[in-house]
């Protein structure tokens, strides 16, 4: 048994699989690796790659932390004004077509103070203008433009990148701003501008050196199109309101937009917790945060040890990255012909020998903060002593499904 696997089998000893896990030795190593490569700008916590209040407070403890960022309205209000409240600063991701929660929002001064919202489109615009105007006297609903930034080297035909907002030139973001800043009840308050095939991309893909060389060429190029279009961009912006932030980045490329005069604030979650797809990357080399582990219930063959549940695919193309790996013990695989199942997982390899029935295969998601759709606590240990430090809920724990 290796030495990290007996240290987390010594902090768990007393729980029953299937349950998840952060170590938060493991945590809080990332997090002081994703800030050293921020270059001194702040980052901005995302909410969806923890999907937990208790990780979310423990990451905004931490030094050059600041700020949340949300994945939907009812999150954000939820994080602003249940208990607590985690930030006054909280940046919803993507636009919403909520009404109902935005009118709540219109009508809770408070929230309406931490939340900004993010639109691409005057049709955003008017569905948050038309919650202010039935909230008269109310704060101000703040809003924030998302920006495109995917790389289109030949035009729109070739494109690198997500497909989020249509507004890419300065021109359109100028135009968006003049738009935001001509509705009553709203105000203009940053822009942010993701760069999705740089930051969630590992640019050192195992067993493929030639492709390894040319997406770095490729997440070069986009790199430095952005940095310069984004600098236009902001100027264009700043020329129709005074801004409060310009934000950008994410786990994969803190160290390339951190540099960015540009750019205000850096965004990063998802290297918290250190999933299996973050473990291509040539400039951050993290530590698996968040696992958890399944029972043996069966021996159906000498090289065959088969666990309970498993099958908890991350979203995005459906591929061999997306399911769970196994980690711990190391050595083991999908059968070809069942894979990682709903209700059962045979996991086959030299070290499955050594398994019995009631001993636990350590698993680690593809993403991060989608494992926490799967349980109702996060179990807090500390890999570097072997102890178990509390549990703590997940939002599903805590009876909340926002997607």
């Amino acid at each position: 048994m290796t030495t990290q696997r007996a240290r987390l089998e010594s902090a768990t000893h007393g729980l029953q699989p299937p349950f998840a896990v952060v170590d938060l030795a493991a945590f809080r190593a990332n997090a002081a690796a994703l800030t050293r490569r921020a270059h001194g700008r702040p980052v901005r916590v995302v909410s969806k790659s923890l999907r937990s209040r208790a990780l979310l407070r423990a990451a905004l403890d931490l030094p050059g932390y600041a700020g949340i960022m949300a994945f939907t309205l009812p999150e954000a209000l939820w994080l602003a004004t249940d208990g607590e409240p985690l930030s006054d600063d909280i940046l919803v991701a993507y636009p919403t077509a909520d009404t109902d929660a935005l009118a709540r929002l219109a009508r809770t001064p408070a929230a309406a103070r931490s939340i900004t919202l993010m639109v691409d489109s005057p049709a955003h615009l008017d569905m948050i203008a038309a919650a202010a105007d039935n909230a008269p006297g109310a704060p101000p609903i703040r809003v924030c433009l998302d920006i495109d930034t995917s790389w289109q080297p030949l035009g729109p035909g070739l494109r690198v990148g997500t497909h989020r907002s249509p507004v890419r030139t300065p021109a359109q973001a100028a135009a968006l701003a003049r738009a935001a800043a001509d509705r009553p009840g709203l105000e203009l308050d940053g822009i942010m501008a993701y760069e999705g095939q740089i930051a969630g991309v590992g640019d050192a893909p195992p067993g493929r050196p030639l492709y390894g060389r040319l997406l770095r060429t490729v997440q070069r190029a986009s790199a430095i199109e952005l940095a310069k279009r984004r600098a236009a961009v902001v100027r264009a912006v700043r020329e129709v309101a005074d801004i409060r932030f310009v934000n950008g980045g994410g786990t994969g490329s803190l160290h390339t937009t951190g540099r960015e005069r540009a750019v205000t604030e850096l965004a990063a979650g998802s290297g918290l917790y250190h999933p299996h797809l973050f473990d291509h990357f040539r400039d951050f080399d993290g530590r698996p945060a968040a696992l958890f582990a399944l029972p043996v219930v069966r021996r159906p063959a000498p090289e065959t040890a088969t666990v309970l549940g498993g099958g908890y695919p991350a979203s995005g193309p459906v591929d061999r990255h997306r399911p769970p790996v196994p980690y711990l013990p190391e050595g083991l695989s999908y059968s070809a012909t069942e894979g990682a199942g709903e209700v059962q997982t045979p996991l086959t390899g030299r070290a499955a020998r050594d398994l019995s029935v009631g001993d636990r295969v350590w698993m680690r998601h593809a993403k991060a903060g989608e494992l926490c759709e799967r349980f109702a606590a996060l179990h807090l240990i500390d890999s570097d002593t072997g102890t178990y430090v509390e549990a703590v809920p997940t939002y599903r724990g805590e009876g909340q499904t926002f997607l």
